[in-house]
């Protein structure tokens, strides 16, 4: 098996990158069910097909895709820039998706020969969508505006590129908003703003103001990401750390510097779990270990992982694991039937 991707420059088939030969299935499966099937061949031939299908390397089908999309991306990053099918195939996607709203806009009855007011409220919709770092969300609405723009401008070149313009400012002070890197944003702003006068084509200056919003975007989610990422190590680490003591939600948001609301909805967003099902859970995997060794007496065991009440840590436990701790400690945990976490 081969894969080939093509390389444009100027409109035309340059050249391409080529990839394999590779099997996709093992070499027995190849000799005696696809080429084999079809052909005879003598022993001494097989031999030598076996040893020279042995020679390829065999990858598996799901790989094989994930590397033709790699070969694809590379060869688009050597096509050249103004004839990249990845390019031009996001650019006729946002045009179309402009077209649709200024259709939309149309259907609303506006007078073409009035200037219809600039939406604002999608300025804000806007802002607050690259905030939150929803970048699906980002994308639609700027379109939109877009859309509003281009249609109220009649077409002028120089009106549309002012109105890029701020809406550059308007994406840069909203990266800022969510918490972007000052320095970095203001290095970006300088160099976008330097570029915009290359352009002549409005379909050119919208695919690379959509380009900007998804970057500025970007550096908010990773940072967002970074900031959770860091608060919900630590918060594990102080209940690993001290799980046998009585602690809440509350002490674990203090230790990391945020409010309990705040805490409780990024550490399920991150985790999968609720505050108290992390915990439970914990607690009797570290109740398991202790279980196993014979010589702690039954009864402490609850204390020592942080159940003040014998009874709930005995409930708690087989809603965990789906027997009781005594059962666990007399099978060694060998007759575990679930794995469903208490809810409280």
């Amino acid at each position: 098996m081969y894969w080939v991707s093509p390389i444009i420059v100027d409109g035309m088939v340059k050249g391409g990158l080529v990839c394999g030969p590779v099997l996709a299935y093992k070499p027995e499966d190849y000799l005696f069910n696809g080429f084999g099937k079809h052909y005879k061949h003598s022993e001494l031939q097989k031999r030598k097909i076996r040893k020279h299908i042995s020679a390829l390397p065999h990858i598996d089908p799901d790989r094989v895709n994930s590397l033709s999309e790699l070969l694809f991306i590379t060869a688009s990053y050597l096509s050249d820039k103004n004839y990249s099918i990845v390019e031009q195939g996001k650019t006729i996607e946002q045009q179309s998706e402009i077209n649709t709203y200024i259709q939309y806009i149309k259907t609303m009855e506006c007078n073409p020969d009035q200037k219809k007011e600039y939406p604002i409220e999608k300025e804000r919709e806007l802002l607050n969508q690259i905030i939150k770092a929803d970048i699906q969300g980002a994308r639609k609405t700027l379109n939109e505006i877009l859309g509003s723009v281009f249609f109220s401008s009649g077409n002028n070149f120089e009106v549309i590129k002012s109105r890029i313009l701020e809406l550059v400012v308007l994406l840069s002070r909203a990266a800022l908003e969510g918490g972007a890197d000052v320095e970095q944003i203001f290095g970006m702003n300088y160099q976008y703003l330097s570029k915009i006068h290359s352009f002549s084509k409005v379909e050119e200056l919208s695919y690379w103001l959509s380009t900007i919003m998804v970057r500025f975007t970007n550096l908010v989610f990773t940072l967002k990401s970074v900031k959770h990422t860091d608060a919900i190590y630590k918060a594990i680490h102080f209940m690993s750390d001290n799980f046998e003591e009585k602690i809440t939600l509350e002490d674990v948001a203090a230790e990391i510097y945020l409010s309990s609301a705040y805490f409780s909805k990024i550490f399920k967003e991150q985790t999968g779990s609720n505050f108290n099902q992390y915990l439970n859970k914990l607690r009797i995997e570290k109740s398991k270990t202790l279980l196993r060794n014979s010589r702690i007496p039954l009864v402490d065991i609850a204390g020592m992982v942080g159940y003040e009440d014998q009874s709930y840590f005995t409930k708690v436990f087989k809603k965990i694991t789906g027997n009781s701790p005594g059962k666990y400690r007399a099978t060694r945990g060998l007759v575990e039937t679930s794995n469903h976490e208490i809810h409280k």
